[in-house]
């Protein structure tokens, strides 16, 4: 039995991602190389959209969370970048469900992010899951 390591997870989302898109109408087109900020250029028929594919992971209960940022280790050395200026959104993938969310990049947080399902309060600074769903229609 072989333990799925991160760029296996990420390979899975950016093929989820990407059916979910065609079987929608759009269509993708996957950058030469890995030294791009964004995984996929989407075409949704007027716009062309930067997209970096992430997946979330339950980060405590109720709530679901995904790196907005890149790490990279370089000559020893580790380092972030934010993809501001680089990407126009986020499609997140939630593997225990399925679920794809769609994020542009101006709301999203700095570093990572949390989506939250349920809470016993509500706060203006609560990002709902719901209202980030992707039903397969480019926002």
């Amino acid at each position: 039995m072989t333990t799925e390591n991160t760029k296996d997870r990420g390979d899975e989302s950016e093929a989820k991602i990407i059916h979910e898109l065609l079987s929608n109408g759009c269509s993708v087109s996957i950058p030469f190389g890995d030294n791009d900020k964004y995984d996929l250029i989407v075409d949704d028929g007027e716009d062309l959209y930067r997209i970096q594919c992430k997946t979330a992971w339950k980060n405590k209960q109720n709530t679901i969370r995904f790196n907005t940022h890149s790490q990279t280790t370089q000559e020893g050395e580790y380092h972030e970048k934010t993809y501001y200026g680089e990407v126009d959104a986020f499609i997140v993938r939630y593997p225990e469900d399925e679920t794809l969310y769609w994020i542009d990049i101006d709301e999203a947080t700095k570093q990572k992010m949390e989506l939250r399902f349920d809470a016993e309060i509500e706060h203006p600074s609560i990002n709902w899951a719901t209202e980030y769903e992707f039903d397969g229609r480019v926002p």
